[in-house]
């Protein structure tokens, strides 16, 4: 679904198509014959679609990294910072992994992820819900791809709670 909000066509996601995309993801990732012994989730964008996956895939093994590098709709620091707390590398040592985000927009933040993790783990492999042509990181796993902003339902409201001075929501 798109929305035109104030000359900006976006791509909508609902709670409904997230399930069925999500799920549509998960189908990809086991045809293909992928089995990661851990899910390594995004925060915060990928926090949802790692817990769904790691349900679909029967995979009880989710990690979480955070990343922070947007910080507005289409605003980001200059390159994708990851934050404390800080995964242990030693836990990754020879798995195959399934990195997990909700959208390979211009592909830093998983070109990061896949750089921190690249002398531990044996596989790194990608899933996204969204893709973006410009994505300097290909994912190998996604359910659909356009070039709008997406408004995501669990980011698209704003906060109830305001962020902590010097942090962004």
């Amino acid at each position: 679904m798109t929305e035109d909000n104030g000359g900006i066509v976006r791509e909508i996601l609902t709670w409904a198509d997230y399930g069925v995309g999500v799920r549509e993801l998960a189908r990809q990732i086991a045809d293909d014959g992928f089995q990661p012994d851990i899910i390594l989730g995004i925060a915060r964008g990928g926090l949802i679609p790692t817990g769904s996956l790691g349900y679909a895939l029967s995979i009880k093994n989710c990690y979480i990294m955070n990343v922070e590098y947007y910080t507005d709709v289409d605003e980001r620091l200059d390159v994708p910072v990851i934050l404390p707390p800080y995964l242990e590398l030693v836990d990754l040592q020879g798995s195959d992994i399934l990195v997990v985000d909700d959208v390979a927009d211009t592909g830093h933040t998983l070109a990061k992820v896949y750089e921190f993790v690249a002398h531990s783990v044996r596989t790194t492999r990608a899933a996204v819900l969204y893709e973006k042509s410009a994505s300097v990181i290909k994912a190998d796993f996604v359910w659909r791809r356009t070039d709008r902003w997406i408004n995501f339902p669990w980011s698209s409201e704003r906060p109830i709670v305001a962020p902590l001075s010097g942090s962004e929501a």
